[in-house]
């Protein structure tokens, strides 16, 4: 299964006859690209200078493009442009000042000499951080660039951009100030010690792509060590997103939570997270897969994080392959590689299956072969029904965790978030194309923020509730 297609911009110089002959059109479709528009910048009694906008699936596509263009007499290719490298020029952030700097009276409040007085406030109450600067509004997205999307380790640099965007979410989402920390090293000690050193400056921190299992003690040691809240997206605003899918789904299949068999592919922190967050939900029924088969008491060779796993999953001390677990299991949730079941697999699973294949760009299954046999079908892409996008739980949870000033993260918190997730689609919207809301549905973040707010109260009022992990 390809990617999704680029959208290419080809600046050329033409004469009015081959403008007008139809050839670049020709060209154009002949290099397998989808022409979107043709707009005239300039025009001359000699020449016109032309903005070809067009679809391409691959590289390919645009160099043939390219080709095509230059070998037609009297086309001169000056530019051609990929509209996503556009939009990331400069980067996609900035920082604005929210009070106006236009009269001396304004520079003397903002800064020397009004600024003293803040500062002494806050040096008598630091708790004041909170109210009377960016504190309290502020989150760290901190990488070190491990674990990159689908990509892989490819440093504190190539991750800056997945870090800028998670960022401008942030902002849109739930008017949060974020910024991206990317560093320079994979140490343990060394992440924790520059989180802990930057910390003041921030509200919150959001850990992003940091590779299995380094990320698990990264995250254990900054939350015993911090008093501000400290979240590892790829493991918990999966969990959560996952787990609001899957309420929806068991709801729409008319099966019971709770007696869900489901199978697993992918043990690394998203997988630990899911698994763990639908394990306190109430299912018991978990066979997760590793890349070296299912994990059980006795296997051999894990780490301690699938040694746990092992010890809370598989009852059944399934051994065997990820077929053969497939077969009457009502639930599939990957969170490991492409092509990892067929659909055949599927056809095996119990009746209204639910196939949740979240590997991007590429899924463990293609939608359309599992949606012939199974009632729902989820993916981690735009371009099907069903994404599951952590951008549905990140910015509420973290709005509702500044805005009470929590920190410790629990399971319950957690599982309230998703059920806010899950109830912002209605009885009558449900359905097999529409488990969870639309990302750009602006009643979520309020909803999961409330969530929040109130299972944090309850959980001080109780004196309850285990962290997560």
């Amino acid at each position: 299964m390809s990617g999704l297609g680029y959208t290419l911009v080809a600046r050329l110089e033409t004469s009015p006859e081959l403008y007008a002959s139809g050839q670049i059109i020709e060209a154009v479709s002949g290099a397998g690209c989808v022409i979107m528009g043709m707009d005239v910048v300039g025009a001359e009694h000699t020449s016109v200078t032309l903005d070809v906008t067009c679809l391409t699936t691959n590289d390919d596509e645009g160099a043939g493009m390219r080709s095509a263009l230059e070998a037609l007499d009297g086309c001169t290719v000056s530019n051609i442009s990929d509209t996503t490298f556009l939009i990331h020029l400069g980067g996609k952030l900035e920082v604005r000042s929210k009070v106006p700097l236009k009269t001396r009276d304004d520079l003397a409040r903002a800064y020397t000499p009004g600024v003293a007085r803040i500062c002494l406030a806050i040096h008598e109450d630091p708790a004041l951080a909170r109210h009377l600067t960016i504190k309290r509004n502020t989150v760290a997205v901190v990488t070190d660039g491990s674990a990159i999307l689908g990509l892989g380790d490819l440093g504190p640099e190539a991750a800056m951009p997945v870090m800028e965007g998670k960022a401008a979410l942030f902002k849109r989402f739930a008017d949060i100030d974020a910024w991206p920390i990317a560093l320079d090293t994979q140490d343990v000690d060394e992440i924790v010690r520059a989180v802990e050193l930057i910390a003041p400056g921030f509200g919150g921190i959001n850990l992003e792509d940091i590779a299995a299992p380094r990320c698990f003690e990264v995250e254990r040691r900054l939350r015993e060590k911090l008093t501000i809240p400290v979240f590892h997206d790829d493991q918990h605003g999966t969990a959560v997103v996952v787990l609001a899918a899957l309420l929806n789904s068991a709801r729409l299949v008319g099966k019971k939570f709770e007696d869900l068999r489901v199978v697993m592919t992918g043990a690394g922190a998203a997988g630990a997270a899911v698994a763990h967050l639908l394990l306190v939900s109430g299912i018991s029924d978990i066979i997760l897969f590793d890349s070296k088969g299912p994990l059980y008491v006795g296997r051999g060779r894990l780490d301690p994080e699938r040694e746990a796993l092992a010890a809370r999953t598989n009852p059944r001390m399934h051994s065997g392959t990820l077929s053969e677990a497939m077969a009457q299991a009502d639930v599939f949730i990957g969170l490991s590689r492409p092509d990892m079941i067929t659909a055949d697999d599927v056809a095996a699973m119990a009746d209204h299956a639910i196939v949740f294949a979240l590997a991007n760009p590429d899924p463990e299954i293609d939608p359309v072969l599992a949606a012939q046999h199974a009632t729902v079908v989820a993916t981690g892409r735009s371009d099907y029904p069903n994404q599951i996008n952590n951008v549905l739980a990140f910015p509420g949870i973290f709005r509702g965790l500044l805005d009470t000033g929590s920190y410790v993260i629990t399971d319950d918190m957690l599982i309230a978030a998703a059920h806010a997730i899950a109830g912002a689609v209605s009885e009558g919207a449900l359905s097999g194309a529409y488990v969870v809301p639309s990302v750009f549905d602006a009643s979520v973040a309020p909803a999961v923020a409330s969530a929040l707010a109130h299972a944090s109260l309850q959980g001080r009022t109780a004196g309850a509730g285990a962290s997560a992990r």
